[in-house]
């Protein structure tokens, strides 16, 4: 158990962060002092009034729980068998959704009654915004278990509290909820963490095991006696071999963070394959198979699965095949916008900076985020920064960061600055050519030099990020005509690609499909014919930002019995554009000029090849090809039965 500070020195610490914005050094725990300052960012006084604070009640509580229908499901059982461990010590145990609202409540009848002046009961929002220092909140800020103790609670009127709660992960790596154990601050327990966090890891775990009903579980342990116990890793594995899931235990054993559940086989993390474990359960069914990382640290596993069973549902082919790269994702067969990918990857980790240039709305964003996670960088922050959108007085600040009290209105802490940020990414500066002139200077220092200095002074701090520039605009003659810098045109032009707008491409159907496919991720949209044929040859001045948008908004006009969009389905002015025009001649080089009544069937075919598309791009691997498409695992589960 933590030692807390008496409850004087919390006291003159909290005033002394009310005078000064900062507590003195030395005393308050790190986390308790960064969640204070969060605390006062937010407006909040120890003593004064609390926000308007969002309580949900009612449809939108009903509404709440059944979206954590899993959470609340795997977790109940845990919370009855932890609240039989406090019962009688004037405590609760209480579970919050990732937002802080809480949703499920046990505790002593007195000490409930007592909660509830304080708003601890189910609705209730107690993120640090709303209600201060309190270990639900500073656990989500945290994403790490706490215990907040007393007069440690930044308001006041909470100090009369313990708690101590810890975070639930789900089985993709993400935040699922918030476990917490709260008491009256006299019944302080030096194992109530303990308890909280190995109940914690007893869900999670639970999850996990749910979430393999498609899929195979592996169970994992360093120590042959540890496999089967709550300290053991559990690994998701597709019936292809690659890990889509897993618990906090299994990322530690096997070294893998969140983002690698989805992109790596299981041959990636250990030195056998998924046949090896599965040969060996069917021979040795129940004991664990010594296996190996591949540094050469040994522990044991176990696959929980009937192997034999597994074995006959798993493809044949491509277990082993590596996916496809971000840029492939996105390529639905256009061949301009193929031959700019393909070029894009031959200078991907060199040190060649990239300009994309292209109409408005033509994906220049998107391209270059499927560049950075086509990269060797990918793992690293994609940095974005639209140089039209940030005001003129504030670009600077922006890209270049400022010191402390630089400027009127400033964070005192100050701010790195967005080219800090992007350290050792990709800094995706769109629309470049709206940089101010004066900005541009600034920006040719720091690509020459590799070096930012903040705005208001302070040493310059070395910077090393991958650049990608992007423009509507005509660079080159804006360079010519002295409009836009030419050194620093020259400086970003390590390699053009130019994107086609969409009425130059070729891939119409194809975009569409996968357009209304993400759209309409539980139901198979289509267009009538006519309306399709309209749609392809209508001139697209916002291109795929503009088309995407007029097909989100006849999505949403559909009832739910209707999966074919119309005309009447489409907002006024652009049916009254697309009407208005003659039809045009097709031009040869279109497929799209075949007759109406093929257009449906070409549009169906072309959805089925978006989705062997994303599955041959992903290996094979249902979650990361549905990840690809947009839609759900059952929704892709359907549309390979179609």
């Amino acid at each position: 158990m933590r030692t807390s500070l008496p409850v004087p020195a919390l006291r003159q610490a909290r005033l002394h962060l009310l005078e000064h914005g900062d507590c003195p050094a030395g005393g308050v725990d790190e986390r308790i002092a960064r969640s204070w300052r969060r605390s006062l960012d937010a407006g909040l006084l120890p003593t004064g009034r609390l926000p308007d604070c969002a309580h949900a009640r009612g449809g939108e509580l009903h509404h709440l729980l059944a979206r954590s229908h899993d959470l609340l499901a795997h977790s109940k059982p845990v919370m009855e068998h932890l609240f039989e461990h406090v019962r009688h010590t004037r405590s609760m145990v209480i579970l919050a959704d990732n937002h802080g609202t809480l949703m499920h409540t046990l505790g002593d009848a007195d000490f409930l009654c007592k909660a509830e002046r304080v708003a601890l009961t189910s609705g209730a929002s107690w993120h640090e915004q709303h209600r201060g220092t309190n270990a639900i909140g500073t656990a989500l800020a945290e994403a790490s278990g706490v215990e907040i103790h007393g007069a440690e609670h930044f308001l006041e009127r909470n100090g009369f509290l313990t708690c101590a709660a810890a975070p639930i992960m789900a089985a993709d790596g993400s935040l699922a909820g918030i476990l917490d154990i709260s008491g009256d601050q006299r019944s302080r327990h030096p194992h109530t963490r303990g308890l909280v966090g190995m109940a914690a890891r007893m869900i999670e775990n639970r999850l996990v095991v749910a979430g393999c009903s498609r899929n195979i579980c592996l169970h994992l342990h360093p120590d042959v006696a540890g496999v089967g116990t709550i300290a053991e890793g559990i690994v998701a594995i597709s019936q292809d071999g690659w890990i889509v899931g897993a618990n906090r235990a299994a990322l530690d054993l096997l070294r893998l963070v969140p983002g690698d559940l989805g992109t790596t086989p299981v041959i990636r993390a250990i030195d056998v394959t998924l046949d090896e474990l599965i040969a060996h359960g069917r021979r040795r069914q129940g004991q664990p198979m010594q296996v190996r990382l591949h540094d050469g640290t040994a522990m044991f596993a176990q696959v929980a699965a009937e192997p034999a069973m597994l074995a006959a549902a798993r493809p044949a082919a491509t277990r082993e095949s590596a996916p496809g790269d971000a840029l492939a994702a996105l390529d639905t067969g256009d061949e301009r916008w193929r031959r700019a990918a393909d070029r894009v990857r031959r200078v991907s980790g060199k040190p060649i900076p990239l300009l994309i240039q292209g109409e408005s709305g033509v994906g220049k964003e998107l391209f270059a985020r499927a560049a950075h996670d086509s990269g060797p960088r990918r793992v690293a922050p994609f940095v974005a920064i639209n140089c039209a959108a940030v005001p003129e007085n504030l670009i600077e600040a922006e890209l270049f960061g400022y010191a402390a009290g630089a400027y009127t209105g400033a964070r005192r802490e100050g701010s790195p600055g967005r080219l800090r940020e992007a350290q050792g990414g990709t800094l995706f500066l769109d629309e470049i050519g709206d940089m101010p002139l004066a900005m541009q200077t600034r920006l040719l220092r720091v690509l020459q030099e590799r070096q930012v200095t903040p705005l208001g002074g302070g040493r310059p701090v070395d910077v090393d990020f991958a650049l990608i520039c992007a423009s509507h605009r005509n660079l080159r003659g804006e360079a010519e005509q002295v409009s836009f810098r030419s050194d620093l045109y020259y400086r970003i032009n390590g390699l053009t690609v130019n994107l086609p707008a969409l009425r130059e491409r070729s891939d119409f159907l194809a975009l569409t499909a996968r357009l209304l496919t993400s759209l309409n991720p539980e139901r198979a949209v289509n267009l009538a014919p006519d309306l399709l044929l309209r749609l392809s040859q209508h001139a697209w001045p916002g291109n795929l930002r503009q088309y995407a948008n007029v097909l989100r908004t006849a999505s949403a006009m559909l009832d739910l019995h209707e999966e074919c969009i119309g005309w009447q389905h489409l907002p006024d002015d652009i049916a009254e554009e697309l009407l208005d025009p003659p039809l045009p001649t097709p031009s040869p080089s279109q497929p799209l000029a075949a007759e109406p009544e093929r257009l449906m069937e070409n549009l169906k075919e072309l959805s089925r090849a978006a989705v062997r598309q994303a599955l041959e791009a992903s290996g094979g691997n249902m979650s990361a090809a549905a990840r690809r498409l947009g839609i759900s695992r059952q929704t892709l589960y359907r549309k390979l039965k179609d």
